[in-house]
């Protein structure tokens, strides 16, 4: 009687741990590596099919990489070479974007471009890149001269003579597009893990297993979307192994009151290391230079140089000669995935089976990650004879900005929410209740960094001199936790120091 009562034990014991091991261990239909804009963008997508699906980044929120300091701008597509990946993903891209921006409500103007000549034995140059970008498929291309080029821009360098003119090229704000597309992901299901590196991948009986911040997930499908460290998550998988260079480019950013000193992006004829150093405005007002091109050997080196500032801007002001650069408001540097070798172009598409690759991610990348998501979404529908759900919402709205809304309509928004009648960054008119917005969004907000790329407090002239403590105080508020573990960004960032805090590792459902 005792051993029979034993055997029954043991077997209802392997029993219940069988059954809860099945269900601890989620199996995902398809996981996205990486939460910049091509991870974005490919969430967004897949989860417009029946499937389920997570998204795993290393930092603390979205938008965190390259995708966070960038130029900001949707390319044209004339620079690519004819035939590549860059060329086709650019030129789709930024056909997609207008009506993007549109669907999930966030900023976009399309303000066209100028390429320019600064000597007339160079005009062959300008010719060649017409011809290319036509051979893309940018429409509108043409070669602008003399009193024309100059009416166009009055700002610009007498000493240019000549430029191609694209006005299908764009800008955009990356934090805010990227943001919506996983704000989109997330709506239609989309789970997000964040402060969760993958640090292993291994193909097990048709699943792919996978390590990451502490935890074990496994999936049928992959897609590395993880910007710099994409080489290092494709040679986990794949025999031919890949090496991506960090790729630095420094920026200036302008006071607002410079915004209007050129209408279009100003760009100089491209050279070795890409399209060189770039004046133009931003969809929020401000006037942005930059950015230089150095490579780096450090993965995570962000850190500006006064080197490379002034050489970002001498250049700058060979195009547009005496910038007001005592109105800089902040600099930063941002870094490309540039992959190492002759082809110079993105490395997009199942590399292994059910390993899905977006490597090599550069300029373009901002303006073809769209069309790489949609393009990655595709191929991974139809590998798993995956269905189009009816219930895919394709459509989001932004958190309502104070400072873009008519008086009547503040009003009647402060009468439904006093919050939003609390100013606490008074350099953009960014009120509690578009913070507290912010915070409570999947994904949402859990550092001043966070809320600054959701609704801009602290992006202002002051930089967050003012209002970073008071929305500090409110992120701790509105979280549950201490100020004194609220992060400016990534983890270890805290502002009140004093003692060792453990870091924030989490999901967030939807």
């Amino acid at each position: 009687m005792q051993k029979t009562t034993q055997i029954f034990c043991v077997l209802f014991c392997m029993a219940f741990l069988f059954g809860k091991g099945v269900h601890s261990i989620m199996i995902y239909d398809a996981i996205v590596i990486g939460g910049g804009a091509v991870g974005c963008a490919t969430a967004r997508e897949l989860s417009r099919y029946d499937l389920r699906l997570a998204l795993c980044e290393k930092g603390e929120d979205v938008c965190v990489g390259t995708s966070k300091a960038n130029s900001a701008i949707v390319h044209a597509g004339f620079d690519a070479v004819p035939g590549t990946k860059k060329a086709h993903f650019n030129v789709a891209g930024s056909r997609m974007m207008e009506h993007l921006s549109q669907e999930l409500d966030f900023p976009y103007k399309r303000n066209g471009a100028l390429v320019l000549c600064f000597n007339e034995k160079d005009l062959p140059r300008l010719e060649e890149l017409r011809e290319r970008g036509e051979k893309n498929g940018v429409e509108g291309l043409r070669i602008v001269s003399g009193d024309e080029l100059h009416a166009l821009e009055s700002a610009l360098s007498p000493e240019a003579v000549a430029a191609l003119y694209a006005p299908t090229s764009a800008i955009v704000c990356p934090f805010a597009m990227t943001i919506a597309l996983a704000e989109n992901a997330a709506q239609n299901g989309v789970e997000f893990f964040m402060d969760t590196p993958v640090t292993a991948i291994t193909c097990r009986n048709g699943l792919y297993e996978i390590t990451a911040g502490g935890r074990i997930l496994q999936a049928r499908t992959v897609v590395n979307a993880a910007g710099l460290y994409s080489d290092v998550l494709h040679n986990m998988v794949c025999e031919h192994k890949l090496s991506i260079v960090p790729r630095s480019g420094e920026y200036c950013l302008l006071d607002k009151k410079d915004g209007h000193l050129v209408e279009r992006t100003v760009f100089q004829l491209p050279g070795k290391f890409g399209k060189g150093v770039l004046v133009t405005p931003t969809v929020h007002g401000n006037l942005l230079i930059g950015p230089t091109a150095v490579d780096r050997s450090d993965k995570d080196a962000t850190n500006t140089t006064a080197d490379g500032l002034a050489y970002a801007t001498a250049m700058a002001e060979r195009s547009v000669p005496n910038l007001p650069m005592r109105d800089t408001i902040t600099s930063f540097c941002g870094l490309r995935a540039h992959l190492e070798g002759d082809a110079d172009d993105f490395i997009i598409g199942e590399s292994a089976d059910g390993f899905f690759d977006a490597v090599g991610i550069e300029s373009p990348g901002l303006s073809s990650a769209p069309a790489i998501g949609q393009y990655l979404a595709q191929c991974i529908a139809q590998k798993l004879d995956a269905t189009e759900k009816l219930t895919f919402v394709p459509t989001r709205k932004d958190i309502p900005h104070l400072r873009e809304l008519p008086l009547e309509q503040r009003q009647a928004l402060v009468q439904e929410n006093a919050a939003y009648g609390n100013i606490i960054c008074r350099c953009e008119q960014i009120s509690e209740g578009e913070i507290v917005d912010a915070i409570h969004r999947l994904p949402g907000a859990r550092s001043l960094d966070g809320v600054k790329r959701r609704v801009r407090a602290g992006m202002g002239r002051c930089q967050g001199g003012f209002c970073g403590p008071r929305v500090q105080a409110i992120i701790a508020r509105e979280l549950g936790i201490p100020q004194q573990e609220v992060l400016m960004d990534q983890d270890g960032t805290y502002l009140i120091t004093g003692e060792t805090k453990q870091g924030r590792g989490g999901v967030q459902h939807v």
